[in-house]
């Protein structure tokens, strides 16, 4: 099961940002964060790659896969 919004939000607080700066940097309202990170809905796939570069991480790590990866090599 993606957890993607767990994940937003644990990378969000990680950061010491609101939803609002958040909201902000990728262009969406503050509300579509909320939902996110509720799990009510998903980001749209075109903001994938901007919000794992707004977090400096892959997209892998973004959906929680860095230690399946790590497992591999």
């Amino acid at each position: 099961m993606i957890k993607l919004g767990e994940r937003i939000k644990e990378l969000r607080l990680r950061d010491g940002r609101t939803q609002e700066a958040l909201a902000g940097k990728l262009g969406v309202t503050a509300q579509a964060i909320s939902r996110w990170e509720k799990g009510i809905c998903y980001p749209d796939m075109e903001l994938v790659p901007s919000i794992a570069n707004c977090f400096g991480v892959t997209i892998d790590e973004l959906f929680g896969y860095e230690a399946d990866s790590m497992q591999r090599l």
